[in-house]
C-alpha cells in the first residue's frame, strides 16, 4: 500500500513543526522545507525517521522551489514509492509580523513578507499540482487573523496573509474538482517550545493573555494540527475555498477603551 505524502514547507519550527510529526505519528511520509538550516538538522536529528525528508529551501525562489520538487521525485524513486503528493502545506513566510512605520519600510523589506509568504505558497503550489492531482490530494495554507484585522507596523505581513486568502479560493476554483484547496488562520498560538533549541522556550501566559480569549486559553500548535488534518481528510471532501479562523473567538470579541 503506497503511504500518504505531505509535503510542509516552514516546516524545521513551530506549527510546522508540530504538522510534521503529527503526519508521522500517523504513518506518512513527509518533506519539509525550510529556510533555517540550523533548525532543519535539530528537526532531523530529533525525529530520525526515515520517512522524513528535509532540505533547506528558500521557498520564495524558483530554482529552489524547483531543486526541491526534483528531490522529492528521486525520493520517492528511491523508495520504491510511485509519484503523486496528498497534501501540501504552504506554511513559509517570516512569523514576525511587525515590518515598521510604513512610511520607513523598504521595498526589499516588503518583498521579504511577500516572497516567504505569497509568492512561495505561489511557486510550491504550482510545482505540487502534477503530484496532488495524481492523488487528489489537498493543499493548506496557512494564513493567520491578522489577514482580517490589525495591529500598526504589519502593513506587509497582514498583506501577504490577505493575498494568500484570495489566493486560495481563486486557486480552489482553478484547481477543482481533482485538488481542494483552504485556508487555516491561526490567532495567538503559542510555539515556544517547538523552536531551534536556540531560541526555545517555555510556554508562559500571563492570566489576562488567556483571560481575553473567549475560549480561556492562548492556543496551541495542536488547535492548527487538528484543522489542517480536517482538511486534508475525507471528511472535508466537500469544503473547498475556505477559510477557518481558529483564533479562539478572540476575532469575535467587541473591545472598547475604559
Amino acid at each position: 500500500m503506497t503511504a500518504s505524502l505531505a509535503l510542509i514547507t516552514g516546516g524545521a519550527q513551530g506549527i510546522g513543526r508540530a504538522l510534521a510529526q503529527s503526519f508521522l505519528a500517523e504513518g506518512w511520509r513527509v518533506m519539509v522545507l525550510d529556510r533555517d538550516a540550523e533548525a532543519l538538522d535539530e528537526l532531523m536529528a530529533e525525529l530520525g525517521s526515515p520517512a522524513l525528508l528535509g532540505l533547506a529551501t528558500d521557498v520564495g525562489e524558483e530554482t529552489a522551489v524547483a531543486a526541491a520538487f526534483a528531490a522529492l521525485e528521486a525520493w520517492q524513486d528511491r523508495a520504491g514509492e510511485p509519484a503523486g503528493l496528498n497534501l501540501l502545506v504552504n506554511n513559509a513566510g517570516l512569523a514576525d509580523p511587525v515590518s515598521g512605520p510604513l512610511e520607513a519600510l523598504s521595498l526589499a523589506g516588503w518583498r521579504r513578507w511577500l516572497d516567504g509568504h505569497l509568492t512561495g505558497a505561489f511557486l510550491c503550489t504550482r510545482s505540487a499540482i502534477p503530484g496532488l492531482r495524481a492523488r487528489r490530494g489537498a493543499i493548506v495554507n496557512i494564513a493567520s487573523t491578522r489577514a482580517l484585522q490589525s495591529e500598526p507596523n504589519c502593513e506587509a505581513y497582514a498583506a501577504a496573509k490577505g493575498g494568500l486568502l484570495a489566493f486560495t479560493h481563486a486557486a480552489a476554483i482553478s484547481l477543482g474538482p481533482l485538488i481542494r484547496v483552504n485556508a487555516v488562520s491561526p490567532g495567538w498560538i503559542e510555539t515556544g517550545p517547538l523552536q531551534k533549541s536556540a531560541h526555545r522556550r517555555a510556554a508562559d501566559q500571563r492570566p489576562i493573555d488567556q483571560a481575553q480569549h473567549a475560549v480561556g486559553r492562548v492556543g496551541e500548535p495542536s488547535d492548527i494540527v487538528a484543522a489542517v488534518r480536517f482538511f486534508a481528510g475525507p471528511s472535508a471532501g466537500f469544503i473547498t475555498g475556505q477559510n477557518l479562523v481558529v483564533d479562539g473567538g478572540m476575532t469575535r470579541a467587541m473591545i472598547y477603551a475604559e
